[in-house]
């Protein structure tokens, strides 16, 4: 029963990961086009985006060692390539200040890509 319970979130959390990033990337991306969407708020929400990721690979790595399920071949090859491609995005935000709306807005739907193509691939 709490396998299932916990398969289900690992599931269902895949949508929130994948609505959140999009999100994300696309107020960056409206940021950097009109300065009224620039607010504190919009690096907040990143961020939250963002760790969606790291909770859904924890998910998934909880998943497979409780209940020793195989999972298809490039699932968690995506969920890895996610915390990667944050890290990433985040060590190049002092290199692209100049830039960092479109880092930030293109690197969330990138995110988003990754969380969908996960998805696609795990059913």
């Amino acid at each position: 029963m709490a396998a299932l319970m916990l398969l289900d979130l690992h599931q269902q959390w895949a949508w929130f990961v994948i609505i959140a990033n999009g999100l994300a990337g696309l107020w960056a991306l409206g940021a950097h086009r009109f300065a009224s969407l620039r607010s504190r708020a919009l690096w907040w929400y990143t961020l939250l985006a963002q760790l969606t990721m790291f909770v859904q690979v924890g998910l998934g790595v909880a998943v497979v060692n409780r209940d020793k399920l195989e999972f298809p071949q490039f699932h968690a090859f995506y969920g890895f390539v996610g915390i990667m491609a944050v890290a990433i995005i985040f060590s190049y935000r002092n290199q692209m200040k100049h830039r960092l709306y479109l880092l930030y807005g293109f690197g969330g739907l990138f995110v988003m890509g990754l969380g969908i193509r996960a998805l696609l691939v795990g059913q």
